[in-house]
């Protein structure tokens, strides 16, 4: 008994050493793996919630994404508030060297794939107070719903998305990022221009009117902190600046929460948006936050 109670007695004493050696054993852990500095970024993933942020796939590296979006969670019970139904996003990422990295993804909700790019500019340091990237894609919209009744071409059915990445790490918990971005489309759907719930003419003609713009000019500000090590929580909006009147789209504003466990993150978004293309995700969100139509979504990113 004197034994049992004396090998408790140590134990007790010894718990808080051990707890103590196996958290700093985890920090040496983290900072020793130069090839997943996941909690040293300046972003936990490459997505911060829809758009890109300036973290890429280094030199050898794969990542897969994988991401849903379900409906709107106005619909209520009727659909499990938007369980039901679903947007799917598959994505692999590749550094062809630590600044270069290569994409392909297929999106389910238009049909869209896309080949993307991003090249690492600069990287903040003590000399230099920025990271800097630069991220181009061309998507290829394969729906039969873009323009029914049409025959579109390959050129008319493309999409073209230039985007500057400018993002500081502030501190151990919070860093911002801005980006200006360019898209351009090459099929803008006419509509009719109806107002009072009667088409407008103008000299006898029926008035139409184009919902997209050919070039679209749209500046995102994302930020992101950390409120531990595994978790952060993230804020990204996208305002279109030059989107047309008769445009029934808003500009995306979503709403995220990072968790990282070793080779993943796990990303919980709540967005205004239910598409995942590079150019919908960003450039014209369906749902409007004044009038609770929210869409509930996750991200899924794994390194090989």
């Amino acid at each position: 008994m004197k034994k049992i109670k004396l090998l408790v007695n140590i134990l007790f004493f010894l718990a808080p050493l051990l707890i103590i050696s196996q958290e700093s054993l985890l920090d040496q852990i983290e900072y020793s793996d130069k090839d997943y500095k996941i909690g040293l970024s300046t972003f936990k993933a490459h997505k911060i919630i829809n758009g890109q942020s300036t973290k890429q796939s280094k030199k050898k590296e794969l990542y897969l994404y994988v991401a849903h979006r379900f409906g709107n969670i106005n619909e209520g019970i009727s659909t499990l508030f938007g369980l039901d139904i679903a947007n799917t996003k598959i994505e692999m990422l590749y550094g062809l060297s630590d600044n270069f990295q290569v994409g392909f993804s297929r999106e389910s909700l238009k049909k869209t794939y896309t080949v993307n790019f991003k090249n690492k500019i600069f990287n903040q340091n003590s000399g230099f107070p920025l990271n800097i990237s630069l991220y181009n894609s061309f998507n290829y919209n394969s729906s039969d719903f873009l323009a029914p009744g049409m025959e579109l071409t390959f050129s008319q059915r493309s999409l073209f998305l230039s985007q500057l990445l400018i993002s500081n790490r502030i501190n151990d918990k919070l860093s911002l990022q801005i980006s200006p971005v360019f898209v351009k489309r090459n099929y803008n759907e006419e509509r009719l221009l109806i107002e009072n719930g009667e088409v407008v003419f103008t000299d006898g003609i029926p008035t139409f009117t184009t919902y997209d713009r050919e070039n679209n000019y749209l500046l995102g500000i994302s930020t992101s902190y950390k409120i531990n090590k595994r978790t952060a929580l993230n804020f990204e909006y996208y305002a279109n600046l030059n989107r047309v009147s008769s445009s029934t789209n808003s500009d995306t504003l979503s709403i995220g929460i990072d968790i990282e466990t070793g080779g993943h993150v796990f990303q919980l978004v709540f967005s205004n948006n239910q598409s995942m293309d590079d150019v919908s995700s960003i450039i014209g969100a369906e749902g409007d936050w004044s009038e609770r139509h929210i869409f509930f979504g996750f991200n899924i990113l794994r390194v090989f």
